[in-house]
């Protein structure tokens, strides 16, 4: 019988046990070596002196314990012994042992009923039935293959499997359903495209599509630093296309819902913009820009998380997501690790060695911002590894979502605000608001009623810059003390308002025409550097002209 909460394992210096889940948080005893423990009974299943092994990995229905260790090879030269072992867990024998050398990629692939087990072996995909790992029993030959994924969920199975482009010849992903692999038309969809040193292949749940981020090491443009990447969307029905992201700038995070119908992409030049969109790769709603860097569904899909981690400050956004609304915004600082309970409620953090080594420890949350349960690891120590324990869909019903911030004894923390720095002669002049760029509110891309065509590109940036300034009116209106009389309207018109009536003078309406000309080329070049476009000192200057160029023009339609 199942625990009523998950268990949370942690790995660290101290050891390695077991914590009890919300709300007790009480702790089991240390577990030394590497053992195979029943949580149910707390009873010891088998015990492996395997002291070299550094990775660990269960099959999905935990028939099969799967170790590896550091390849090495023998002084001489001579091949060493194979480092990838495959245990049965009922019995404690090995099943099969293999030479693996590279660590990345290195546990085999299983279906969620373990029915097929598949292996990426030079340039070919070995697929093994029923745990069997002595008889090959299909195999998939691309010239090159340099990764693959098996889908979820029950048969029929399918494999997306990633050739990347050589000699002038482009890199391509191919969909496939077991054992269909022979023919020119087995594969069920293809997708070609250049600029990908690697890829990043993701299947939704009812695996019927594929998202593809295709990164390159440098971006020949010079755009940035970290190099180029491109989003894709390959269908099993044949249908593909390029995922338009309305920022230029790095893919940081692409998540789908549990759905299987939207997901979640993070992109763009910081501060980053979050988009959802549908199958058609049409966007449904745009959570505007902020310090992130990653989104987490929760397991239920009714709940997303955005959060900056890593060199940004630890700053979550948890949406509803069937309401499109905001419930909290916790800060969990020096974070190196999210991830959701399976109850759909709780979540964890967690700050571990090596990424940093000062400030251990761990954080579980309700999703409405409470800290439930806070551990810290003393200042001599390190924290590895947590882990929630895994759960099957369905062990855990969806609750109604709540907006108020669940009691907690454990006392909050307000989160540390660094002041920014001001050099000296600007130390005792008043502090002026100066933005680096113009923050983007959250947009519901969804067509409106009556509307069944989506906005255009260009219509819907106009629309989020209307609505921004809109809202910067009505923020500033608040501020102001109310015996304070309204300041007038800024100069600065959009050239789509202004008068396009005649003077009745030919010279005089023939300045109009040549000012809005160029106003209207100031404009463009304002929304290429919005996009994040390097500008030229020449486009830089006209920019600046723009407000005397609006009075030039004003002053001319009022006959001054």
């Amino acid at each position: 019988m199942a625990p009523s909460t998950p268990l949370l394992t942690v790995r660290g210096s101290e050891g390695l046990y077991m914590v009890n889940g919300p709300p007790h948080f009480t702790e089991s005893t240390v577990l030394p070596r590497i053992n195979i423990i029943n949580v149910t009974n707390k009873r010891l299943l088998h015990s492996f002196n395997l002291p070299k092994a550094v990775c660990l990995e269960f099959s999905p229905k935990n028939s099969v314990l799967a170790t590896w260790q550091p390849y090495t090879t023998s002084k001489d030269g001579t091949a060493g012994i194979p480092n990838l072992q495959l245990y049965d867990v009922k019995t404690g024998t090995c099943l099969k042992s293999f030479n693996q050398k590279k660590m990345q990629n290195w546990c085999p692939s299983w279906s969620e009923d373990e029915t097929i087990c598949a292996r990426n072996v030079n340039n070919e995909v070995h697929f093994f039935e029923s745990n069997n790992f002595n008889t090959i029993t299909n195999k998939l030959h691309l010239q090159k293959i340099s990764d693959f994924v098996l889908s979820p969920g029950p048969q029929p199975y399918k494999v997306a499997v990633y050739v990347p482009g050589s000699k002038g010849a482009p890199s391509f992903v191919r969909l496939y359903q077991y054992p269909n692999f022979d023919g020119p038309h087995a594969a069920l969809a293809n997708k070609s495209f250049f600029k990908a040193d690697k890829v990043t292949m993701l299947w939704n749940k009812k695996a019927t599509a594929v998202l593809v981020i295709a990164s390159t090491d440098v971006d020949k443009t010079g755009a940035s630093y970290y190099g180029e990447q491109t989003l894709h969307y390959i269908a099993t029905n044949g249908e593909s296309a390029v995922v338009q992201l309305p920022k230029n700038g790095p893919i940081y995070d692409v998540v789908w819902n549990s759905s299987s119908t939207e997901f979640c992409a993070v992109y763009g030049f910081m501060p980053a913009k979050a988009t959802i969109f549908n199958l058609k790769c049409d966007p449904v709603f745009d959570f505007g820009t902020g310090p992130r860097n990653a989104a987490y569904y929760s397991p239920h899909g009714h709940i997303l998380v955005l959060a900056g981690f890593g060199n940004l400050r630890g700053q979550m956004e948890v949406w509803d997501v069937k309401n499109y609304k905001l419930i909290s915004k916790p800060v969990a600082s020096d974070s190196t690790y999210f991830a959701w309970c399976p109850d759909g409620e709780h979540i964890l953090t967690a700050t571990c060695a090596p990424r940093l080594r000062v400030n251990n420890g761990y954080k579980i949350w309700h999703y409405t911002g409470s800290v439930l349960h806070k551990y810290d690891v003393p200042s001599n120590g390190e924290l590895w590894q947590v882990s929630w324990q895994p759960f099957l869909d369905g062990i855990f019903p969806a609750k109604t979502i709540t907006y108020q911030a669940v009691p907690s004894d454990v006392p909050s923390e307000e989160p540390k605000v660094a002041t920014a720095y001001r050099p000296p002669a600007l130390r005792n002049k008043p502090i002026t608001n100066s933005k680096l760029h113009e923050d983007e509110p959250p947009q519901n891309m969804k067509p409106q009623p009556g509307n069944d065509k989506p906005l255009s590109k260009t219509a819907l940036k106009n629309q989020r810059k209307h609505e921004a300034k809109k809202a910067a009116k009505q923020e500033a209106r608040s501020d102001k003390s109310p015996d304070l009389a309204p300041t007038p309207a800024p100069q600065s018109t959009p050239r789509n308002t202004l008068s396009h009536s005649t003077s009745g003078d030919p010279e005089i309406d023939r300045k109009i025409k040549n000012l809005r000309k160029k106003l209207k080329a100031i404009e463009q070049l304002k929304e290429q550097a919005a996009t994040g476009k390097q500008l030229e000192k020449n486009q830089l200057e006209k920019i600046q002209k723009e407000k005397a160029l609006l009075q030039e023009l004003e002053d001319l339609e009022l006959g001054i």
